[in-house]
């Protein structure tokens, strides 16, 4: 599926604003030009603005397809900055057809995903950070994602970014002036006003890459990808972590071949975890494939947990020469100390080393904790927005403009490098919000969308 056709946008669109299938009520919405002459021939009239009527709603023959709640909101003042027309009728699937192929029959056009939503931005509405929001908060898995992803819709994720923005410009108009005025007898590339908004940008920068971390991990989970030898325990650790029977689990090695994946609510924070084949040498030809897909799963970790067997000394450690993702988080998981009599939880003087049970279940309020902070979960509170990798991305490469600069700055003493890196920056930032969008973003967003929003 695609975005809207980019030489349409004029267009009167159609879709069902509800999920298929039979319910007591369904919602079909309509947009565009041509909805006042759709909203007359379908309703006999329209109704008053944002006032709720109870209509006949008739094809273009002018049979009675259903009855039901018609509002109607003209332009600028509704969703999509369009007029828009939203029929409540029974929520037969039979019925919803009708009244689409109605207003198709009368000038509409079937919606792509997430073309709703696509007008709100084009028409100033909605920014872009706002728009996803709507897609985070429909397809929120816990109550907090779901509280968060409001704040985005609110625009408080929006603010931040052009909070940081605003800092940035009045950084370039400094660096600019001192360029500018170059005979002036205050070198402004060296005083201390221009190392203290330096600082200030750098310390934003890092604030707002961690609270969209944070916002990332609410919306879309976090993954965590547990490897280790074979017989481990791993899918007992997932088992206790998950409080069901979600993996088999035996005394014969090798037992999990695939990947297995289970969804869990750690204090609002949903956690995908992955149960992987055991990593060992000369695997039969099914268990090698196996360990190819952990291999491959672990690329896309957040977090990585390797499983030891605690009881089995040196033998149980993980290969020394199986690669772990660079740049990922990684808690050493002791399990079995049931066998070993070692205490649980956190391990003395190893602070990213966890000691446990996966057959008892002690030491595991440690680990969900862990799992928690690397999360960046733990300081979750109500300023937290929902935020998505490629936010996280346009941001880190603004920051890693605006740290080019500033060792330029300091490597050259001159400002020409730091202003344009700063001008990169700036248009960076801009792809979070839609100040900047590059040519094939939005329909890449907005076909993620469902039909209808």
């Amino acid at each position: 599926m695609t975005g809207a056709a980019p030489d349409s946008p004029h267009d009167t669109i159609v879709a069902p604003a509800t999920p298929p299938g039979v319910g007591g009520i369904a919602v079909l919405r309509i947009s565009g030009p041509a909805v006042p002459a759709i909203g007359r021939a379908m309703l006999g009239d329209l109704p008053a603005p944002r006032r709720a009527a109870y209509r006949g709603f008739r094809d273009a023959a002018g049979e009675l397809v259903d009855r039901g709640i018609a509002l109607y909101f003209p332009a600028p003042h509704s969703f999509t900055g369009e007029p828009v027309l939203e029929l409540q009728g029974h929520g037969g699937p039979v019925v919803v057809a009708a009244l689409a192929d109605a207003a198709i029959a009368l000038g509409a056009r079937r919606a792509a995903p997430g073309e709703f939503s696509q007008r709100a931005f084009l028409n100033g509405r909605l920014d872009l950070a706002q728009a996803e929001a709507i897609a985070d908060l429909v397809a929120s898995g816990s109550a907090q994602a779901a509280r968060a992803a409001l704040r985005s819709l609110s625009g408080e994720f929006s603010r931040a970014v052009d909070a940081l923005a605003a800092q940035l410009t009045e950084l370039r108009m400094h660096v600019e002036a001192a360029i500018d005025f170059p005979e002036e007898e205050i070198d402004f590339l060296s005083d201390a006003a221009l190392a203290r908004r330096i600082g200030a940008c750098a310390e934003a920068f890092e604030s707002l890459l961690e609270r969209a971390r944070a916002g990332r991990a609410l919306a879309d989970g976090f993954r965590v990808v547990i490897v280790g030898r074979p017989n481990a325990g791993k899918s007992s650790l997932l088992n206790r972590l998950a409080g069901q029977e979600a993996a088999i689990v035996t005394e014969v090695a090798g037992t999990t071949r695939d990947v297995l994946r289970e969804r869990i609510d750690l204090d609002g924070l949903v956690v995908e975890l992955v149960d992987t084949a055991g990593l060992r040498s000369n695997p039969d030809r099914i268990e090698a494939e196996g360990i190819r897909r952990a291999r491959e799963a672990l690329a896309s970790a957040d977090a990585v947990l390797v499983l030891c067997d605690a009881s089995a000394g040196p033998h149980g450690a993980m290969p020394p020469d199986e690669p772990l993702p660079a740049g990922v988080p990684v808690v050493r998981v002791d399990n079995k100390i049931d066998l070993t009599g070692a205490p649980p939880g956190a391990v003395a003087g190893e602070p990213d080393a966890v000691a446990v049970s996966a057959l008892t279940g002690a030491g595991f309020a440690d680990l969900r904790s862990r799992l928690i902070a690397l999360a960046g979960h733990g300081d979750v509170g109500e300023g937290t927005f929902t935020a998505r990798k490629r936010h996280i991305d346009a941001i880190s490469r603004a920051f890693a403009h605006f740290d080019e600069g500033r060792n330029a700055l300091e490597r050259t003493g001159a400002g020409e490098l730091l202003a344009e890196e700063l001008k990169l920056a700036h248009d960076a930032l801009g792809e979070v919000t839609g100040r900047v969008t590059p040519d094939d973003l939005l329909g890449r967003i907005f076909s993620e969308f469902c039909i209808g929003k």
